[in-house]
This record gives structure tokens, sequence and C-alpha cells, in this order.
């Protein structure tokens, strides 16, 4: 079993999900007291918010980077970024190591491929829904992205900020949140992008009768394969 290395902490509450989700991926592979070998660096969240804020990315990305490395020389054999607007940095982050880094963009564009789909809607933070650098990297590999009206945008990012990353989960903005993932599909999408690592907090799958991506799964499988590969 390979060692993953988490960058994790933004938030902590789907970085959770992460160390949860691995060791139970570990265990239904290997049976008994099996576990996942994981070395996790946790950040300051509202540390990489504030600088999210004032649009100083590169600041950002050269944290992320320095906790990249540090994952590296604790023996880290590939490192993953549990969280997907920061994947606004990645390169800082690829330019920093030699183990290899887990685009989560690859990832679930891998999968939406196995689908054998190639116009999904995409949820997230504003910076993910508004900027390129996940909408590009699709795009790169043949998918079309919608996003929500600037309305519909607003309210996933609020929830995400004030609700999701501090644990709440409150209905109201489950039914915000399905009623804005149908109308990317009313609007030709052929399946959504659940592009923030905490939306698995409040929605998933089951919620929905097209394909949704569960970009915190779809992390999470790829890691266990390339831990067994």
């Amino acid at each position: 079993m390979k060692t993953v290395g988490i960058i994790g902490g933004m938030s902590w509450e789907s970085t959770a999900k992460y160390y949860q989700w691995l060791n139970e991926g570990v265990r239904m592979r290997l049976g008994g007291l099996h576990s996942a070998k994981i070395i996790l660096t946790s950040v300051d969240f509202d540390d990489i918010a504030k600088l999210q804020a004032a649009n100083a990315w590169e600041q950002a990305g050269e944290i992320l980077a320095g906790e990249a490395l540090k994952l590296e020389r604790a023996g880290a054999d590939f490192v993953v970024l549990a969280t997907n607007t920061m994947h606004r940095v990645a390169k800082n982050i690829e330019s920093e190591i030699r183990i290899p880094f887990i685009h989560l963009a690859d990832a679930t564009a891998e999968r939406i491929k196995a689908a054998g789909l190639n116009k999904v809607g995409l949820l997230g933070t504003r910076y993910t829904m508004e900027q390129d650098f996940y909408k590009g990297r699709l795009a790169q590999q043949g998918i079309g992205v919608l996003v929500p009206d600037e309305a519909s945008r607003e309210m996933v990012h609020g929830v995400i900020y004030d609700e999701l990353c501090l644990g709440k989960v409150v209905p109201a903005s489950k039914q915000a949140y399905i009623k804005a993932t149908q109308s990317l599909v009313d609007a030709g999408a052929q399946g959504v992008i659940l592009g923030c690592t905490e939306i698995t907090l409040l929605i998933d799958q089951m919620d929905f009768s097209f394909p949704v991506f569960d970009t915190t799964r779809i992390h999470i499988e790829k890691s266990l394969d390339l831990m067994f590969s």
C-alpha cells in the first residue's frame, strides 16, 4: 500500500471525509484491521479564505506548495489537495514537489468521459464557477461546462462558506441546491459536478435521477486506486 499525502483544512469538515472514506476504502479492500497509510497536513482555513478574498492567489499557492513539500519529505508517495477551489494554485504545488500530484479536475474528467458525457453543470465556490482554472481544465479534455445564473452562484457560494464549512446542514439550503442542480440539467447539462468538497455534506447522487459527480468521492476513489497500484 502506498502512502497518500493530503493537504487539508479547507475546510476540515470535508477533510474529515477524506480521512474517513480513505480508511473505509482500505478496509473494504483488505478487511480485518487494515487502515489507510495517510500523512495529513492541515492549514488554518481562515488564513487561506482571506487570501482568496484578496485575490492573493500567488501567496496562497506558496503556502500550499510548502505544505506539499512537507508531505513529500515525510514520505508521501503522492499528494492530493482536499479542496476544489485551491486547485487554482495547482501549478505552484506541482512545481515544488517531485512526487505525483493528483489533480481533482482530471480525476473528475476521467469519470465524466467514462460515463459518455461531454456537457456538464458545475456547482462550487464562486472562484470555481467563475474563474477558468477548473472549467478550462475540463474544456481541454472536451467537456463543456454550464454554471448557474448570478443569483444561484451567490447562493451556492454563501451556503458553502457560511454553512457547510461550519458544519451546518440546513434543509432549506439542500432544497435550494437541488433546484440549482436541476436548473443546470434543464439548461442542457447531461450531469452535474458537485465541485466543492463540502457539497457532499448536503446533496449526493441519491437526490437526483441524472448523474452527479461528487468530487470528494471521486478524488478518494482515485487515491485508493493509486495506493494499490
